[in-house]
């Protein structure tokens, strides 16, 4: 008997990579990509060609587990789970109020389209603000910062017929992002050497010389944290020139705004920023000129900087760039991605007017409140420390890692550990499965319909993709929709979706929950399903003429904009921000990378993958190394201003000098390292949340971490 080739897509990242499946039965035996797929030409990356080893890996979780009173865990049916998991929660709920009650989506949870939204109608159903996501985690600013500065209806110009682009500190040959107008992980090699090849010019900023500034015509080797302070330039040179889009700023952003931004970034001159910066003054003005002289292109940031000090000022000053040269879409361009499963709105060419983002309910922490519907993660572990009427005590983790992807690692640990109930949904015993009540498995993507709900506003084309189940799930399983479903139904709520209400009886399939999640899509499901697989040029969006009342103006220069370039223009560094930073003592930046083997804190438990490297190497310059006498694959204490943690040293000379890279999201609970070469630290554990943090997301200094490096002997692993 042959193998039976079943279509589908890769749900490991977003990039949501079409893909052939090669069955044998109901094993799994190959996945490679599809050859003729008109956007992605065959492309995936390694992880999504280790599907196989996922979905039969021979520790994968297959039923739930239960916590037993002296700590170890036994299988208990999903029936039983939920039974004993809904009890609790009505306990909490009655004792403490539905806030009590939370939930954390991570990446993982994005990767299927009707767990998010499931999940966050659960939360209304029971009347909990209590929920997070991985989005405040990395890159909260870049909503909140558009809401600020205000949005163009339309979008940011099209990657697709860009004749510029500035990529700051992101690398979508490896982390398969981007954001909007930028290149996505569709094919991302090929595409690139097109663009080039048809005369797009792209500037790039990276401590390092990534694969994606390895296309650059400029590469700013920034050193790490200055990213304000060069944008702030930028855009000074910009206006000093006057280079920026003089009609459009004329006619669609605030005088008085643009004066006060224009006064505020004037002290940013080019041998200032070239010295703060540690680049050439001329390599500066080139990119900024490069940029203003494009045509069509867009500017846009990633996490790294993202995660650094100032990071919604960054953000701001990100797209300030693109407001002041005009990169939007104009009246009858043509919309590159489809966004077929949202609402019909509209795409005019008009400014959406800018508002306060912070409009969520007041977390205990910091003055910081909740924004685009959730909390910021970063005050979840002291929302469950702290005592008090709206203190969490029951936690669901949905598809994430928190113990070894939150900042500070040691105060997320104790909450977790201080939880009245934990409950993990993942198909592996994580760091945070370790300390859960119960782990519920899920089913993993190929055992599940689905449609790519992120991408499918970011394609680079109007482009339609679906996948029904390829594979029959082997256990007793649930996808995440189903869990919540399944408290809800035991604690007497409805959830309520775009749809109307999620039936129960008979209980609903994947398709049923896409219906009712998507009822509202522009283009109906039936039809997107029939099109999967082909882009759809003749349902291609069009920017319509703005409303004759439209008056709206972007707000480039409000007044805690201009408070926050005065108070960087002050510093020295960025890093000034954490008040126990020592120039003497902290001489190096960690700064965070991705890699290609892993996503997170996913890859290392599968062996295709693990052979590539089986812990987060301290990635450093070899000039560095010869400094402080240490070797490639020898060990180093790292040490911020919060704690330390014990890496091991490769030498890279795409790395700049003076700085640390390293992938973050790896090891396990304990706070000391001695399974460093196993599997590797979390880099998280250097982190403070409440030190540095930014005044409007609270966003900690994730990135750009001022650290000291010291050579260790193998003693330093001896617990």
């Amino acid at each position: 008997m042959g193998t039976e080739l079943r279509r589908s897509f890769c749900r490991v990242c977003h990039a949501a990579c079409p893909i052939d499946v090669e069955m044998d039965g109901n094993r799994v035996v190959k996945v490679h990509g599809v050859a003729d797929d008109p956007l992605f030409e065959g492309y995936t990356c390694i992880k999504g060609r280790m599907l196989p080893e996922q979905i039969h890996h021979p520790d994968r979780l297959r039923y739930a587990q239960r916590r037993t009173p002296d700590g170890r865990f036994e299988e208990v049916s999903t029936s039983t789970a939920l039974d004993e998991i809904s009890d609790q929660i009505r306990q909490i709920i009655d004792r403490h109020g539905p806030r009590a009650v939370a939930t954390y989506t991570g990446t993982g949870g994005y990767q299927n389209a009707t767990s998010n939204p499931v999940a966050r109608a659960f939360h209304k159903a029971i009347g909990s603000v209590s929920y997070y996501t991985s989005v405040t985690i990395d890159q909260p600013s870049k909503a909140v910062a558009a809401m600020r500065l205000g949005m163009w209806e339309a979008g940011w110009n099209n990657f697709r017929d860009a004749d510029v682009l500035l990529c700051v500190g992101y690398n979508p040959m490896v982390s398969s992002f981007s954001p909007n107008g930028g290149l996505q992980g569709t094919n991302p090699f090929t595409v690139m050497r097109r663009a080039k090849q048809r005369g797009m010019k792209l500037v790039v900023v990276d401590p390092r010389r990534t694969e994606m500034a390895g296309f650059a015509d400029i590469h700013l080797q920034i050193r790490p944290g200055e990213d304000p302070a060069l944008l702030a330039g930028m855009i000074n040179l910009i206006l000093a020139e006057g280079r920026h889009d003089h009609a459009f700023t004329d006619r669609y952003v605030d005088a008085e705004q643009l004066a006060a931004l224009t006064d505020a970034v004037a002290p940013f001159t080019l041998d200032y920023v070239a010295e703060r910066c540690d680049l050439a003054a001329d390599d500066v003005a080139a990119a900024a000129r490069m940029f203003a002289a494009g045509t069509r292109g867009i500017a846009g940031s990633g996490t790294g900087p993202s995660m650094a000090p100032h990071p919604t000022l960054m953000e701001h000053l990100v797209l300030t760039l693109n407001v002041l040269c005009g990169r939007v879409n104009r009246e009858g361009d043509a919309i590159e991605a489809g966004n077929f499963l949202y609402p019909e709105t509209p795409r005019r060419a008009q400014v959406i007017p800018p508002m306060d983002p912070l409009t969520g309910p007041a977390t205990r922490f910091r003055g910081l409140k909740g924004y685009i519907g959730e909390l910021p993660a970063t005050t979840m572990a002291e929302e469950i420390l702290e005592p008090g009427p709206e203190q969490v005590r029951a936690l669901i983790v949905n598809g994430g890692n928190p113990a070894v992807a939150f900042p500070d690692q040691e105060l997320t640990v104790r909450a977790l550990r201080d939880l009245d109930l934990l409950v993990v949904i993942d198909h592996r015993m994580t760091a945070s499965a370790e300390v859960a009540d119960y782990v519920v498995a899920p089913r993993l993507s190929l055992e599940r319909a689905d449609v790519p709900l992120w991408m499918d506003r970011w394609f680079r084309a109007p482009y339609a993709l679906y996948t029904p189940a390829v594979v029959d799930a082997d256990g007793d399983m649930l996808t995440e929709w189903e869990v919540y479903a399944g408290i809800a139904e035991r604690i007497g709520v409805t959830i309520q979706l775009p749809g109307g209400p999620l039936p129960t009886e008979p209980w609903p399939t994947d398709d049923d929950v896409i219906d009712l999640v998507y009822a509202e899509a522009r283009m109906p499901l039936d039809e997107y399903r029939a099109n999967s697989g082909k882009i759809l040029e003749d349902r291609a969006m069009t920017v319509a003429p703005a409303a004759p009342d439209a008056t709206a103006r972007f707000a480039v220069g409000p007044p805690d904009v201009v408070t926050e370039l005065a108070d960087v223009r002050a510093e020295t560094t960025g890093v000034e921000v954490l008040s126990r930073y020592d120039p003497e003592i902290h001489r190096f930046r960690l700064i965070s990378r991705r890699l290609k083997s892993a996503l997170n804190s996913l890859g290392n438990e599968l062996p295709g993958l693990r052979r590539k490297g089986s812990t987060n190497y301290a990635y450093m310059h070899p000039e560095d190394m010869a400094e402080l006498g240490v070797e490639s694959d020898g060990l180093v204490e790292i040490a911020s201003p919060h704690a330390s943690l014990i890496g091991v040293a490769m030498a890279a000379p795409d790395v700049k000098r003076g700085v640390v890279s390293m992938s973050h999201s790896w090891g396990g609970l304990s706070l000391t390292d001695e399974k460093v070469r196993d599997i590797g630290t979390p880099t998280n554990r250097l982190i403070d949340v409440a030190d540095g943090y930014d005044r409007l997301t609270g966003m900690a200094v994730q990135s750009s971490i001022p650290v000291s490096v010291t050579p260790v002997s193998e003693d330093a692993l001896l617990v």
